[in-house]
């Protein structure tokens, strides 16, 4: 687990688009997946404890969610 915020490395989800549209997440802590809108890197995060965002991945891969706005 990381000992300070500042030293978080973010990454772009794969499941970004090239249009702008980044979801950016944080590996490293345990139990917890801390997840922002690239756009803004300074404004909030949120975080999911691992298991949730597992089963949101699982639904992404599963086509459970639109692919369009």
């Amino acid at each position: 687990m990381r000992d300070r915020p500042d030293e978080t490395v973010w990454r772009k989800s794969t499941y970004s688009n090239g249009d702008g549209d980044c979801v950016e997440v944080a590996d490293g802590f345990t139990g917890v997946v801390p997840v922002r809108d690239s756009k803004d890197p300074h404004g909030p995060a949120l975080a999911f404890t691992s298991k949730a965002w597992q089963a949101f991945v699982a639904g992404i891969r599963a086509g459970d969610f639109p692919t369009n706005c």
